[in-house]
């Protein structure tokens, strides 16, 4: 098979899962981003207290 052809291909195969996948995926309430948000900087600061020396503080900006 060319590879232009294989390569067409597989863009129309990307595409059409693309599309499927839009369909079934369910709408996220708008609350859900600040959540997430939230919940990612917490995991920031667990992970500086993890790699932080125990005889000396994290410093976390405001």
């Amino acid at each position: 098979m060319h590879a232009d052809i294989h390569l067409q291909l597989h863009a129309l195969t990307a595409e059409e899962l693309r599309r499927k996948a839009a369909a079934v995926r369910p709408q996220a309430p708008a609350r859900l981003p600040v959540l997430r948000s939230r919940l990612g900087w917490k995991l920031v600061e667990l992970g500086l207290r993890l790699v932080t020396p125990a005889h000396r503080p994290a410093v976390l900006a405001a």
